[in-house]
């Protein structure tokens, strides 16, 4: 659905924070608060490219500070007056190839990926959305003499976050429509424009600093975040297909010329198939049918490659993150060799990973099996993923055997 870029929005003079360094450029637990915000949207698969927005007189400092820190970002650019302004002139920045901007505070340091990809994911249902998190305490609007004018009814109260997302066309329409105009941020000018807004789930640790007592609550809540192990976790996948005249054989996304192509709903990419059973098996989620059923017609005749960003956006938003994929390709023919290195190519960008962290290997039956007689072809992958450790929570049983002291 074309290319996605994200604007890490870090030109704000910080006053609240009682002058002296601004408070993008704060540490916290050791890094400065901005390093946070652009490792966590680096982190996001669907991310290609960053464009960081800052003070004018930091430019050159933040492009020397990120260079060789964050490989995404292509550009460190000065800000305007207003956010509104900076956020405009991060557009401009923009590759000309990117379809869907995300716009993120460089002071809301503790963003999680899973939370940029799923803001992503509704924007491009929607053309806009944003994080944010219900309202807890009762909200009353107050007059000028400091009166209270009514009680808001709080079950429909969101505290808007970032990120936000939305189709560059419209937001790059919304600035140019909002100039002059004053808004808080760019759901804002989205909203005035009459275009709805999806609002997606956020989390409380997605804080924005703003005051020296929030610096101090992320410090609390970034220690308690580190101190949550991750641990690699493996999956397999396995999926064969027969061969079958009058249909393309495609392998990991390359058409391999062959009078035989292979048989299925889809586009019948056996390769992708096992590697997207072993990613979802790494992830707990399930298998490639339960998410792509062929009784389904809108899978029919469709990429496998786009069916493998799909289960890289669950995995993703399932807080994992992917490591590395070994396959095997067992063909009878064609000689598949000379293809693996445009396989892993595909392969690797669909995942959102270098393709060095991407194996592929290729072989024969040796005349055995469905295989060896040319009947079919069989892949399997092995899928590594870091997931947060799970909790060991002891039963009743186990209880009773826990000494009290």
């Amino acid at each position: 659905m074309g290319r996605s870029s994200a604007i890490v929005v870090a030109a704000g003079k910080g006053e609240r924070m009682g002058g002296g360094v601004k408070k993008q450029f704060r540490p916290l637990k050791g890094r400065p608060v901005l390093h946070w915000a652009l490792a966590a949207i680096e982190a996001a698969p669907s991310i290609e490219e960053i464009v960081v927005v800052t003070g004018a007189s930091d430019v050159a400092a933040v492009a020397a500070d990120v260079k060789g820190k964050f490989s995404k970002v292509t550009r460190v650019v000065a800000g305007g007056e207003t956010r509104q302004e900076s956020v405009a002139r991060g557009l401009e920045a923009l590759g000309p190839g990117t379809q869907w901007v995300v716009v993120h505070d460089g002071a809301r340091p503790l963003v999680e990926p899973a939370l940029v990809e799923r803001v992503l994911a509704a924007a491009k249902e929607s053309g806009a959305a944003t994080a944010a998190v219900k309202v807890k305490d009762t909200i009353k609007l107050v007059d000028q003499y400091g009166q209270v004018e009514r009680t808001l009814e709080r079950s429909r109260l969101w505290a808007v976050q970032t990120p936000q997302a939305f189709s560059r066309e419209l937001l790059e329409r919304a600035h140019a429509w909002g100039k002059g105009k004053q808004v808080t941020d760019d759901c804002g000018l989205v909203e005035a424009m009459g275009h709805p807004v999806t609002v997606v789930e956020g989390s409380e640790r997605n804080l924005k600093l703003t005051t020296q007592e929030d610096l101090a609550i992320l410090e609390a809540l970034a220690a308690n975040g580190e101190a949550q192990e991750r641990v690699p976790v493996t999956g397999f996948g396995l999926d064969v297909h027969r061969l079958a005249p009058g249909r393309e054989l495609v392998l990991g996304g390359v058409r391999i010329p062959h009078p035989l192509g292979l048989s299925g709903h889809s586009d019948a990419d056996v390769l992708t198939h096992a590697i997207m059973d072993a990613l979802l098996g790494a992830a707990g989620l399930g298998d490639i049918g339960q998410h792509f059923p062929d009784t389904d017609p809108a899978y029919r005749g469709a990429s496998s490659l786009k069916l493998l960003e799909k289960v890289r956006e669950l995995v993703v938003t399932a807080g994992a993150q992917i490591v590395h994929v070994d396959a095997f390709v067992s063909a009878e023919a064609p000689r598949l060799s000379p293809y693996i290195p445009d396989m892993r190519r595909n392969l690797a960008q669909a995942m959102g990973i270098g393709v060095e962290w991407v194996s592929i290997k290729a072989g024969t039956s040796e005349g055995m099996g469905p295989v060896g007689r040319g009947e079919a072809i069989e892949a399997r992958a092995v899928a590594t993923l870091m997931r947060p450790s799970p909790r060991f929570v002891p039963s009743s049983r186990d209880q009773q055997a826990i000494p009290a002291f």
